[in-house]
C-alpha cells in the first residue's frame, strides 16, 4: 500500500490517513441498509477512475447502468459478478485482487472468517486496486486486518461516518457528510439467470474471462 485515491470530499479526505482511500489494501464499510449510501460515498472516488474495470462482486440488487451513469461513474467499465457459492465469491474476489485488471472492487459480504480477510487483504497488498468490502454494522467489532473500518449511516441530508479503526489518532466523534440525495443504484427487480457472471474455479484463461462477458449482461439491463 502506498497510493491513495481522493475521496471527492474535503472533510473526509482530512481525516483519512494518505489524504484518501487507500490503494492496494483491504477497506471494511458496515451499512445497515445497503445499496445506497455505500455508492453516495464512493461516488467520487469511483468517477475519477480512467483506467480499468470497476468490479461489483454480489451486490445486494441488481444494478443499474444508467443510474451509474448519472453519476459520471462509466457503465461500460462496470463487472457485475453473481456467485451462487460463498467460496466461489471468495475465490473471485482474489482472483480480481491478484490479476490487477480492476481498478475498483466493491464486494457486498455478510459473514467471514477473519483468515479469508487476511487472505484478500494480502491479495490486495500486490496491486493497486481500490478495494471495499461492504458488510452489515453487526461485524463491526470482530476481528479484521483492515486497516480503515468505518460505519456509514444514512441520515437527513447526508451521511454520518463512524470511525471504527483508522491508522494513527482515532476520532471519536462521527463525521457528518452532506451528500446529495441519489437515485436507486440497484434495481429490487428479481434477477434473473442469464444476467449473471457465474465464477469459474475452472476457467482456463484466469478471471479475464467470465468477466469480459459482464459489461454487455450489465449494461442490457
Amino acid at each position: 500500500m502506498g497510493q491513495y485515491l481522493a475521496s471527492g470530499y474535503e472533510a473526509l479526505s482530512a481525516e483519512l490517513p494518505g489524504g484518501g482511500w487507500p490503494m492496494g489494501a483491504l477497506t471494511e464499510l458496515f451499512i445497515q441498509h445497503r445499496g445506497s449510501a455505500e455508492i453516495q460515498l464512493l461516488q467520487p472516488a469511483l468517477a475519477s477512475l480512467k483506467q480499468g474495470h470497476i468490479a461489483l462482486l454480489q451486490p445486494p440488487y441488481q444494478p443499474q447502468a444508467l443510474a451509474m451513469s448519472a453519476l459520471g461513474i462509466d457503465a461500460a467499465k462496470l463487472l457485475w459478478i453473481r456467485c451462487q457459492k460463498h467460496s466461489d465469491a471468495l475465490w473471485a474476489a482474489e482472483q480480481i485482487l491478484r490479476n490487477g485488471s480492476c481498478s475498483a472492487l466493491l464486494f457486498w459480504q455478510n459473514q467471514i472468517k477473519t483468515e479469508s480477510l487476511r487472505r484478500l487483504h494480502l491479495a490486495a497488498q500486490g496491486g493497486q486496486t481500490l478495494f471495499c468490502m461492504i458488510r452489515p454494522p453487526d461485524y463491526a467489532l470482530t476481528a479484521s486486518p483492515a486497516p480503515l473500518r468505518l460505519k456509514i449511516h444514512m441520515v437527513m441530508h447526508g451521511l454520518q461516518i463512524d470511525f471504527i479503526k483508522r491508522r494513527g489518532i482515532q476520532r471519536q466523534a462521527p463525521l457528518f457528510l452532506s451528500v446529495p440525495a441519489l437515485s436507486s443504484m440497484f434495481s429490487t427487480e428479481h434477477i434473473y439467470a442469464d444476467s449473471t457472471i457465474e465464477a469459474s474455479r475452472h476457467a482456463t484463461t484466469g478471471i479475464t474471462a467470465p468477466l469480459a462477458g459482464a459489461v454487455s449482461a450489465y449494461a442490457s439491463h
